[in-house]
């Protein structure tokens, strides 16, 4: 069943002020889209609409997601995309009353990310080949993701005059399109400097072009390409468990509390705008902890 027009109008409405008044990346926006497609299909075909959606409605929706196999996490991230749709058409004066002002989930036990125990980080990062251009590209961009904790998007995305090697750190553009600027320590640079002096130049037909760590074409190398690099490149290593776009990015964070950061460090080192998001890292250390004394606690 598809949406009907004014439906579609108001989404994408909200959407288009989203994306304007808050820098919501594009991948936000998908996800706030499908949702308020699904919302509106639901009470379309109940003879409902997104503004007028009646009392009882979410509620039953959401009984039926679960018993459909959606989990408690799925359906609160659900919940909020539909409360900033109906902030904003209330704020926009397009309903006199928020419908589900009312409306409350119990709060959802935060999954913890996949990471990698520091050995298992530094046998990741000792896998590509280096007597390669390519290895050599691969292992530079490894260290620069684990020493600064960036998203791939950011690092595929960097170019050569974001990074300053006497100063030791890299400008980012992150999400929303802001700006930071993160310490790589040491090791991260003198990759840095060697990849700079002989890998790059190796593998750019045309050097002026602004791409860091190049792909095809001289254009920066795409995140998913990089992530079928990562893949071979734990094969290599012999990690054998799940990983993920984030995984250096997680134990980055993960390492930083596990040897005592500050968690408001790590806030600003991520790039989160909000600190309840960098506090998963603090079950993540929680969760090491407490496997460490049930292995080796004699009454563990």
């Amino acid at each position: 069943m598809t949406v009907g027009e004014d439906a579609v109008a108001l989404i994408e409405a909200c959407l288009d002020d989203l994306w304007l008044g808050q820098g919501a990346s594009d991948n936000t926006l998908a996800a706030y889209r499908r949702d308020l497609t699904a919302w509106s299909r639901w009470l379309e075909a109940r003879d409902a609409t997104l503004l007028v959606p009646g009392f009882d409605a979410l509620p039953a929706w959401l009984e039926e997601r679960r018993d459909g196999g959606y989990k408690l996490r799925s359906n609160a991230r659900l919940l909020s995309s539909l409360r900033r749709f109906y902030r904003w058409a209330l704020a926009e004066g397009r309903i006199d009353h928020d419908p589900l002002a009312e409306v409350r989930l119990p709060p959802a036990r935060p999954s913890l990310p996949n990471t990698l125990e520091e050995d298992e980080v530094e046998r990741l990062l000792a896998a590509p080949d280096l007597d390669s251009e390519l290895g050599l590209r691969d292992r530079t961009m490894l260290e620069v993701l684990y020493a600064a904790g960036l998203r791939v998007s950011e690092l595929v995305g960097l170019t050569t005059d974001a990074v300053n090697l006497r100063q030791g750190v890299v400008r980012v553009r992150g999400k929303g399109d802001k700006e930071r600027l993160v310490p790589l320590g040491e090791e991260a640079v003198d990759w840095l400097s060697r990849y700079l002096r002989t890998g790059r130049p190796a593998l750019m037909r045309d050097p002026t072009r602004p791409a860091l760590f190049p792909g095809r074409g001289d254009a920066c190398l795409t995140r998913q390409a990089f992530w079928h690099r990562i893949k071979a490149h734990a094969l290599v290593a012999g990690i054998d468990r799940p990983l993920s776009p984030h995984t250096l990015r997680h134990a980055f964070a993960t390492h930083l509390l596990n040897h005592g950061a500050n968690l408001r460090v790590v806030q600003l080192l991520l790039g989160h705008s909000d600190l309840s998001t960098t506090q998963i890292y603090t079950h993540v250390a929680q969760a090491r902890l407490e496997a460490l004394h049930a292995d080796h606690h004699p009454r563990g």
